[in-house]
């Protein structure tokens, strides 16, 4: 591959993130038609607010004559019903937060994670998107991957209170957000993990073989026995992975 294809093929990857989005097929409302952002902040001011420093603002709907528009409609259908009969939560409008498939009109890949053998039940409508994710404020643009997951605990714990509540003893990957152990959206593993075996903890906790004596340890504690027990928390070793009141080695 000649160097200048590939130094544009690099410069066109790292620019997606910055770049706006046009949505070729934004949700339909039947009889309805776009009437522009403008018309939006009437009544939602709170919101459009903090929009601006949202990604979302970048998604737009080309709309002849709203080329300026930052497309509240791109994600939430043409408005003038919805104007024309007042207002109100879900009247002539899409609303996101029960019809999650507007949002995978966009998150293709997060769309097919849901897919997978075990993964939070956002398809099955027992959980929606805005649970966890905050589509309009500028949350979204904090740090440890944007959204709400930048507080990621915060955001676990609503649901996943006993495995976030503080302990005496605290497992340190907890400081460093839930997903370093578990997909937020979904896994082929038990529990959303990211893998499923010892591999997980030892990406933190390094295996070191003595070769002298053919022993393996694990910190300063022989594990060669251990490790044929089974996982590190399945074999009984060290089952409260979250953290422990009682044992600094994680046991209950």
């Amino acid at each position: 591959m000649a160097p200048f294809v590939a130094g544009a093929i690099l410069l066109i990857a790292s620019s997606c993130s910055t770049v706006n989005r046009t949505v070729l097929a934004p949700p339909g409302v039947e009889g309805a038609t776009f009437v522009g952002d403008r018309v939006c902040l009437d009544c939602h001011a709170p919101i459009t607010r903090e929009f601006h420093g949202n990604p979302h603002a970048r998604v737009s709907h080309p709309m002849e004559g709203m080329e300026d528009t930052i497309g509240c409609e791109s994600c939430h259908g043409p408005a003038s019903r919805h104007v024309a009969s007042g207002g109100g939560r879900g009247l002539f409008i899409v609303n996101p937060r029960s019809e999650p498939a507007t949002c995978f009109q966009c998150h293709l890949d997060v769309h097919a994670q849901f897919r997978l053998p075990r993964h939070h039940p956002v398809i099955e409508g027992r959980m929606s998107c805005v649970e966890c994710h905050d589509p309009h404020g500028s949350g979204m643009m904090k740090p440890a991957g944007g959204l709400a997951m930048a507080r990621l605990n915060e955001s676990c714990a609503q649901c996943h209170r006993d495995q976030a509540r503080p302990f005496v003893f605290e497992h340190e990957a907890l400081r460093e957000g839930c997903t370093v152990c578990h997909q937020p959206h979904g896994s082929i593993n038990d529990k959303l993990l990211v893998e499923r075996d010892n591999n997980l903890c030892l990406k933190c906790h390094a295996q070191v073989h003595d070769p002298g004596t053919g022993e393996v340890f694990i910190g300063k504690q022989r594990h060669t026995q251990l490790l044929q027990q089974g996982g590190c928390w399945s074999a009984g070793c060290h089952p409260a992975v979250h953290g422990s009141n009682v044992q600094p080695r994680f046991r209950y």
